[in-house]
């Protein structure tokens, strides 16, 4: 453990002494030029594209930062980004939380709302999935930390967005890649892409198997996804895209101390034997239309659909469910002078609906045989509705060349109605949160055009999930209240050394109120109730520094830290005073690093490292899990085999300490029996993978 912190303090040394050594260089020699980083362009639907002058901290993830591990889990790469911690098991259980918000999730992702282009992720249940989409099928990533963008909703963790791969190469474009691995891992994808005056078009498939390396944990995923733009002209476009997803998933589920020591390859018990599965059918589907009324005003209005139909057979009942959601949203954006005073805004309104039906039967899987889960006698029947829209505007106030301020204002409307068909029957309830108003303003000091320090105040707020809104008897309970809390950042964003190097901090404070508490009272009944308050601190650091080396070598590094600081400051649950300890289901410090080394001859070679904390594992704090550190290795070249067809050949391995750790944990298990609680799941030991990949163009 030692050798390996001391390891970890050398290779950051190396990172820093590598931009001291440019920074020498550059005044003493004028041989080697300086290599510039790319200037960082966000979503064009916030109020100013540019990074450097939105005031907040908003990680952002490129296509090469997407695939430079192995193309195929999301949660290596996003995992980058400081303040950011996503842990999954087996791609098929995965949990996000920002700055410590959502960390005591059980088993999902919630208040977080993400988008893929206009179209949210987040079902009206606040469940987020961003899984199903493939990593080689988005464009950028931008995880907007805290409730600092009333445009997307003012969400307590935040907002991630993803942008769809769009055809940006002028003409065709056709490409081929297989990536195979440890346990069986095999992904096979095929794109095409025009791109013309007119119009664009990108098409994607992609299948991914993996037997998995636990009990009952093979896994098959496969996605057809379209994107491009039609009507091309100098003051409008109409946007589409869509994507369909199957998946059929099976659950090994979460284990105990005991047999994580011992055998972490064994899965549950019970779900072993019922050959526990998630299977389901995912369709989204949208249109954009952006519209330049005039050099002063713009207009973009898009529409969605989604639908999910799914089937989970879990031990103790087998779950079946339907959704299906439509929206909008329009949004106004242009500028204005009050006498010299520049201006800039966006103004709109979102509307969403979600209509989910959920039905459990009972699972025989003890009495067949051994063949595993077997559908019986209905047990429930459950239907709701929740539509909610969101009023925004945001307005950036240009007081100077140096100074700037940002103000912004998100309004919620947010109802649901709740049928229960079984067991009660034909029993509905109608419920509605009052209306929750989100400021935000934002004061902005740039010395130059590489410097921004930033200060912002902002309200967000989070809705319950379902399973938070009900008593035990399934009835809605009208007690329940949003989670809200106030956040306060400060920060800046510099560019050195001819912009060689990009460094970023940020220091913040939340503290939420009116805690969301859902009390597991049985294997899939749930209690809520606004149990108290959460204190949220922390300090963010980030820094990317380019080198060329010489003409024929060039080294790119980057390091990223949270220092956080998350405990409950007012909770009392069933009786018990949690007050003072840690929050649940999250590391307080988390350190990622990394370089890639790039030769001219097509030859390239990168090492990344993850420093993990302990892990709280229940609200008492009575049990932690253990703190790791991962180490990845890949090495390839890139050639061209003939004029416009080019390949990439990489080899990789992932976790090469073969180190057992923890790669998500359940927060709050409960005990069965005489039995320990099953709080872990097993990340992969170490494990290999190739990649191919062809690309031509036409």
């Amino acid at each position: 453990m030692i050798l390996k912190k001391y390891c970890f303090l050398l290779f950051v040394f190396c990172i820093f002494h590598n931009s001291k050594a440019q920074e020498k260089k550059s005044k003493t020699s004028d041989s080697v030029k300086t290599q510039k980083l790319d200037e960082v362009v966000i979503s064009p639907l916030h109020i100013n594209t540019r990074l450097q002058n939105t005031p907040a901290a908003i990680g952002i993830l490129s296509k090469k930062d997407l695939l430079q591990n192995n193309a195929t889990d999301i949660s290596t790469v996003i995992n980058t980004i400081p303040g950011v911690f996503m842990q999954s098991s087996n791609f098929t259980t995965t949990r996000i939380s920002i700055r410590g918000i959502g960390a005591r999730s059980p088993y999902g992702t919630n208040k977080i709302r993400a988008f893929y282009g206009s179209i949210p992720l987040t079902s009206g249940n606040s469940e987020t999935v961003i899984d199903d989409i493939d990593l080689e099928n988005i464009g950028q990533l931008e995880v907007i930390k805290g409730p600092l963008s009333s445009i997307y909703g003012a969400g307590l963790g935040g907002a991630i967005l993803i942008s769809p791969q769009l055809s940006k190469t002028n003409g065709e474009n056709a490409s081929v890649s297989s990536v195979f691995g440890s346990f069986g891992l095999l992904k096979n994808s095929l794109n095409y892409s025009v791109n013309e005056k007119s119009a664009s078009l990108n098409i994607n498939y992609h299948n991914l198997k993996t037997d998995g390396w636990r009990e009952n944990s093979s896994y098959n995923r496969e996605g057809i996804t379209l994107a491009g733009e039609l009507f091309k002209k100098k003051n409008n476009k109409l946007t589409y895209f869509s994507n369909y997803t199957y998946l059929k998933a099976y659950i090994p589920s979460s284990i105990t101390k005991e047999v994580f020591d011992s055998n972490p390859k064994l899965g549950a018990p019970t779900w072993v034997a019922s050959k526990g599965f998630k299977e389901y059918k995912s369709t989204l589907a949208g249109l954009a239309y952006d519209f330049k009324i005039n050099d002063h005003l713009s207009n973009t209005t898009s529409i969605f659909v989604n639908y999910k139909d799914s089937n989970e057979p879990r031990p103790f009942d087998i779950l079946r469910q339907y959704t299906f959601g439509t929206g909008g949203r329009t949004q106004f954006s242009g500028d204005f002078k009050i006498g010299k005073t520049e201006n800039q805004f966006i103004a709109g309104i979102e509307y969403f609906t979600d209509n989910y039906n959920g039905n459990t039967f009972e699972n025989l899987y003890k009495t067949n045989n051994g063949q595993g889960s077997l559908q019986g006698n209905q047990l429930t029947e459950t239907d709701q509705k929740r539509h909610f829209y969101n009023i925004f505007s945001q307005i950036r106030t240009l007081l100077s060349d140096q100074f700037e301020i940002q103000a912004g204002l998100n309004y919620n409307e947010t109802h649901f109605q709740l049928t229960n068909f079984l067991p009660n029957k034909n029993s509905t309830e109608k419920y509605s949160y009052d209306g929750i108003f989100s400021p935000q303003l934002s004061f902005l000091f740039k010395p130059n055009e590489q410097k921004t320090l930033y200060f912002s105040a902002s309200r967000g707020f989070s809705l319950p999930a379902t399973e938070e809104t009900l008593t035990s008897s399934g009835n809605i309970n009208p007690d329940i209240k949003p989670e809200s809390g106030y956040n306060f950042e400060a920060g800046g964003k510099f560019y050195f050394f001819n912009k060689s190097l990009y460094t970023e901090f940020a220091v913040y404070r939340m503290e939420i109120k009116d805690l969301l508490v859902a009390k597991r009272i049985d294997d899939d009944q749930y209690e809520g109730i606004n149990a108290g308050k959460t204190l949220h601190e922390g300090i963010e650091v980030l820094a990317k520094h380019n080198w060329p080396i010489n003409r024929f070598l060039s080294l790119n590094s980057f390091i990223a830290a949270s220092l956080g600081k998350y405990e409950f400051k007012d909770f009392v649950d069933n009786g018990n005073d949690y007050s003072g300890n840690k929050l649940t289901g999250v590391a307080s410090n988390k350190v990622n690093a990394g370089i890639i080394l790039n030769t001219s001859l097509g030859f390239y070679f990168s090492a990344d490292f993850q420093f993990t904390d302990k892990i709280p594992l229940n609200d008492a704090n009575s049990a932690y899990s253990d703190s790791y550190q991962i180490i990845n290795l890949k090495t390839g070249y890139r050639f061209e085999i003939l004029p416009n067809l080019n390949t990439n050949l990489a080899f990789g391995i992932n976790n090469v300490t073969d180190e057992k750790y923890a790669s998500m944990i359940l927060p709050n298990a409960v005990a069965v029996g005489n039995a320990s609680p099953r709080y872990y799941y097993p990340g992969l030991p170490v494990n290999y993978y190739g990649t191919l990949s062809l690309n031509y163009l036409f």
